[in-house]
């Protein structure tokens, strides 16, 4: 299991690799198709991992092991309604 530091990082390198995709249609070195299938996945598994990180600190905060924490489907985490 992953602990809070190494989720981050990964949240930082799916940000950057997001940004990478963005300059990467502007300047015309991928399509636009490449670019949305691309970030979808990028969006995904991002979505995946603050899920993860809330998961985590709420298990800490109620005493709970965090390490229980599981990553959770796209379906899970994609159609939460804020």
């Amino acid at each position: 299991m992953a602990d809070d530091v190494s989720i981050q990082h990964r949240i930082k390198s799916l940000i950057d690799e997001e940004h990478e995709l963005r300059s990467a249609l502007q300047s015309g070195e991928i399509s636009v198709d490449e670019e949305q299938s691309r970030l979808r996945s990028v969006e995904v598994e991002l979505d995946q991992c603050w899920d993860l990180l809330r998961q985590r600190r709420a298990k800490r905060e109620f005493g709970e092991n965090p390490d229980d924490a599981q990553v959770r489907s796209e379906r899970t985490v994609e159609g939460y309604i804020g």
